[in-house]
Parts: C-alpha cells; structure tokens; sequence
C-alpha cells in the first residue's frame, strides 16, 4: 500500500491552557481531496493550524511525504509543500491582486514558472484578470477568496489547505471556486477542507472526516457519509 502524503497520529493541540485537540489521526493521500466537517468550536481550525505550524502540537505526530515535520515552522512546512488558507482569507489590503498573488511564491526562486502561474490563475479567475491592479481590499468577499486560494496554488503546493471555503459567499461564486479546484485537483493536487456547509464539502471531496469535540467521530467515503443518519441529522439538517 503506497504511504499517504499526509499522516497525522494521535494529535493534541490547543490554546494555553485549553486543549482543543485529542488524539486526532487522519491522512490525505496523493491526489486525495479530504474534507473535514463538523459543529463550529469542533477543532477543525485549530487542526489546520497545528498542520501549518502556526500551532505546536502537545502531543502526537506529522508526517509528510515520510517525513516527520511535527513542530517544524510555519516557513519550513511551506517549504514542504503545505500551503495554508486560513479562514477570513487575510490578504495584503493595500497591495493590489497581482502583488498579492506574488507574495504566494516568495519562496520560489524559478521566474519563469512564477510567471506561467500568475498567466494560469489570472485565467482560471478571469474577474482577477480584471481587477489585477485593483487594492485587494477594495474587492467583493468572493473576489477576495478566489484571491486568497490563487495566492496559495501560487505556492506550488503539494497540499492545499482550505479553511471554509464557502463561509458568507454566494452560491454562483461557491460554484466558480469549486470548479476552479476540481481544475487545479486533476492536475494532481491534494486537497484538505474545512467546510461549515457539508453538502458543499461532499460535492467536492472523495473522502469526509467528521470532527466533534476535538475527535474524530467518524470518517470514510463521503458518498457513504452522505446517507448516513447521524451525519444527515447532526450536520446536514436531515430529519
């Protein structure tokens, strides 16, 4: 069996004195798009930011690619290849969307690729094109995130995080966003989403974590979690 890209063991993490995390084990596999879904204050924030180095794990184990990187720095884990979208986008307000899109790559160190992927996201988002020289935060919420995740493929990233996607957004922009990623994902990209709106984050993975309380409740297909009665009623509004 091929090792996954990602694999977390027995993660604790929290904040000063409050444990939010306990004992969490999940893992992306190469090409793998994972969601992870539960209840607002569930750990699904707190899990990314254990994941990106912007928390330290209290206990537990990272690997990526093989690699033990639990506690490593936010850089070096973007060195590896994990690029974190955190909830609320938090881009560059002052600088306008091609400066933005830039800071994505300051790692990178190959001017040509760079240039071919700010061509390839300012197509993949055409109103980006449109407003490239625009203050990024003078653009509307869903320009801000289509901002916000092209900044982070600009990464080159091996694995995409993404905290709420859909969260204030209208359904047609939710829609173009989601499109856009199946592009970048049959490219060969992993994929770990955070989304409040489950039956957004089963259209767009193969595969649902669902996280109570800072564990693990139940995982698996996300075509199997869709029809199941805890998961319809808990988080999806089922009766």
């Amino acid at each position: 069996m091929t090792a996954p890209l990602l694999s977390v063991s027995n993660l604790t993490s929290g904040y000063g004195d409050v444990q939010v995390l306990w004992g969490i084990d999940l893992h992306v596999g190469e090409g793998e798009a994972v969601c992870l879904v539960g209840s607002n204050g569930a750990g699904k924030s707190t899990l990314l930011r254990t994941l990106s180095g912007l928390l330290r794990a209290r206990a537990g184990r990272i690997e990526f690619q093989g690699e033990d990187i639990t506690n490593r720095t936010p850089r070096q884990i973007l060195g590896h290849g994990i690029v974190h979208v955190p909830e609320g986008r938090r881009l560059f307000g002052p600088m306008n969307v091609v400066d933005n899109l830039l800071t994505g790559a300051y790692l990178r160190s190959d001017r040509a690729a760079i240039r071919h992927d700010l061509d390839r996201m300012l197509t993949l988002f055409p109103i980006l094109a449109e407003r490239r020289y625009q203050a990024a935060g003078t653009l509307s919420g869903g320009e801000q995130q289509m901002c916000a995740i092209a900044r982070g493929i600009m990464s080159a990233p091996k694995l995409l995080m993404i905290d709420e996607l859909s969260l204030g957004l209208a359904p047609k922009i939710v829609d173009h966003l989601g499109a856009a990623l199946r592009q970048i994902m049959a490219e060969g990209l992993s994929l770990l989403l955070v989304e409040q709106d489950v039956a957004t984050a089963f259209e767009l993975t193969s595969r649902g974590v669902v996280v109570d309380s800072g564990r693990v409740r139940i995982s698996g297909p996300t075509e199997e979690l869709s029809v199941n009665p805890m998961v319809q009623q808990t988080y999806m509004g089922i009766a």
